[in-house]
C-alpha cells in the first residue's frame, strides 16, 4: 500500500513540477494524473499495485474532502473577516486537545502502575 501511495504522490509531484517549469496553464495534478494513466495503461504490474489503493481512496473521497471544501467555499466571505478569531480558536483547541491527551496518559499510567519513561525501571 505504501508503495502505491508513493507512486500516486510521485506522479502528482512530477506533474506539478513539469507544469511549473514549462509555465503551462494546466494544473499539475491533472498532468500527474495523465502520467499515472500512461503508467497504468502500459504496465500491468503497476496497475495491479495502484488500482486497489486508488479504489479505496475513491470509495472514501467524499468523506474526506467534499464536506470541508464545500464548507470553506460556502463561507469564504466570513473567513476573511474572522480569520484572527478562527486562528485563535484553532490554536486554543489544539492546545487543549494536547493537554487532554497528556492528562489521560498520566492518569492511565498511574492507574496501571506503568512508568512514564520508556525503559525506566521502578526502584521500589
Amino acid at each position: 500500500m505504501i508503495h502505491a501511495l508513493t507512486l500516486i504522490l510521485l506522479c502528482q509531484l512530477i506533474g506539478e513540477t513539469l507544469m511549473r517549469w514549462a509555465a503551462l496553464p494546466v494544473p499539475g495534478p491533472v498532468a500527474g494524473m495523465g502520467l499515472m494513466l500512461a503508467l497504468l495503461a502500459f504496465s500491468p504490474r503497476i496497475a495491479a499495485l495502484v488500482v486497489p489503493v486508488g479504489e479505496g481512496i475513491l470509495r472514501h473521497l467524499a468523506l474526506l474532502f467534499v464536506p470541508a471544501g464545500v464548507g470553506v467555499v460556502g463561507h469564504l466571505d466570513r473567513l476573511g473577516t474572522q480569520a484572527a478569531w478562527l486562528m485563535l480558536a484553532i490554536l486554543v483547541s489544539t492546545f487543549l486537545a494536547l493537554l487532554a491527551g497528556a492528562l489521560v496518559f498520566l492518569l492511565v499510567a498511574r492507574l496501571t502502575g506503568g512508568s512514564l519513561a520508556p525503559g525506566a525501571q521502578d526502584d521500589a
